[in-house]
């Protein structure tokens, strides 16, 4: 049982995780704005890993993807920024990137480096289902990494029940299919996908993500699901003056 299945198996709501960008604002920041969200109170933690074309992400993260790339963050120095990690962060810790860069590291390679720096779980939003399947899955398993699957509204029952077989901690279910960094609007339509997934009962807990951005949304995503991941608006802080030490009051406005 990895740390990822340890939290959800004593605490199954209102779980709150931040994204933020590895090398943004700075390099060598990684571990230090990770143990600042968990002295703070964060349950879990996405750990981003720049790339140059992430079509998923709205201009915040992009934005600090870029700058993460012009510092000279790539897998290697990530890894080596983690290398520390354990010995100062003992909340669960995901990696989120996209598969290319994660193939020119080498797939088997990452996720032994990973495991050894002490990561939980991998969320690649353009990693296919049968690829994972038949292809990777035993590099993930037999490092006891978590693969995070995503499911948006248009997702049919089908797939879903297929991630949710698949899955061993918890599924990422996108707030909309439009990109990160847009604020949570609960339209009739957003409504009812969440009911629709509720009353599936999936066997994995379920985290929201995608336009979480302050407490109200927060509350709302937490009506639906165990949880919920906030990411552009955390990013824009560490793009203030002094935000090391704006980080306990913003997770503190999140949640109380």
């Amino acid at each position: 049982m990895n740390r990822l299945n340890k939290l959800f198996a004593s605490k199954n709501n209102n779980l709150l995780s931040i994204y933020f960008t590895a090398g943004y604002p700075a390099l060598n920041t990684t571990v230090d704005i990770a143990e600042a969200l968990e002295k703070s109170g964060a349950d879990f933690l996405e750990i981003g890993f720049p790339y140059s074309d992430p079509v998923a992400d709205g201009p915040t993260v992009q934005h600090s993807s870029e700058v993460a790339l012009e510092n000279g963050m790539s897998l290697k120095v990530l890894f080596e920024e983690l290398a520390e990690l354990r010995s100062r962060v003992n909340i669960p810790i995901l990696l989120m990137g996209y598969l290319n860069p994660i193939v020119q590291y080498g797939i088997e390679r990452f996720c032994k480096k990973a495991a050894e720096v002490g990561v939980d779980g991998i969320i690649v939003p353009d990693l296919p289902i049968y690829e994972y399947e038949t292809l990777y899955s035993s590099y993930f398993i037999d490092n006891g990494l978590s693969n995070i699957f995503l499911v948006t509204p248009q997702t049919s029952e089908e797939r879903i029940r297929k991630i949710d077989g698949l899955s061993n901690s918890f599924i990422y279910l996108l707030s909309s299919s439009t990109i990160t960094g847009y604020n949570l609007k609960l339209s009739d339509s957003v409504e009812e996908y969440y009911k629709r997934i509720v009353a599936m009962k999936l066997k994995n807990p379920t985290i929201i993500g995608f336009g979480i951005t302050d407490s109200s949304s927060f509350a709302k995503a937490c009506n639906y699901a165990n949880g919920a991941i906030i990411g552009s608006r955390f990013v824009k802080l560490l793009g203030e003056d002094e935000y090391m030490d704006k980080i306990d009051g913003f997770i503190k406005g999140i949640r109380p």
